[in-house]
């Protein structure tokens, strides 16, 4: 399984972005996809999952409320909606997929997840 992210760029407090991670090879065996990002200097932090089975949705409490995962039309793609964004949002964010069936405890670590885009720079300032 193959990934790509795009959509991130510069955009002011307040203001919205909405990140694609598309999928190629065999997205069919994908069960979990999700974000994570990564600021400098910091470790690799859980933004979002979703469950392709119960499309279920699991969000870190630091974008709760303010991001939303959906899925695209074209295959095992999704979107990543974020809103009200703030400059501790900003990082370099990750798509990534796995075709385990994580249990909840597991959705947060990165080690669960076996395939990973490259990354997409989000900059939230003024």
């Amino acid at each position: 399984v193959q990934l790509q992210a795009y959509g991130g760029g510069l955009v002011q407090p307040g203001g919205s972005l909405r990140l694609s991670c598309a999928t190629s090879g065999r997205t069919d065996s994908i069960n979990v996809m999700g974000w994570f990002r990564q600021a400098p200097g910091k470790e690799r932090e859980f933004v979002v999952a979703f469950r392709w089975s119960t499309g279920s949705r699991h969000y870190s409490n630091s974008v709760k409320d303010r991001f939303s995962i959906s899925r695209t039309n074209v295959g095992r793609s999704v979107y990543l909606q974020m809103n009200s964004l703030k400059p501790e949002d900003t990082a370099v964010y990750y798509c990534t997929a796995t075709t385990s069936r994580l249990i909840v405890s597991t959705l947060f670590q990165p080690a669960a997840y076996d395939n990973w885009g490259q990354g997409t720079q989000v900059t939230v300032s003024s």
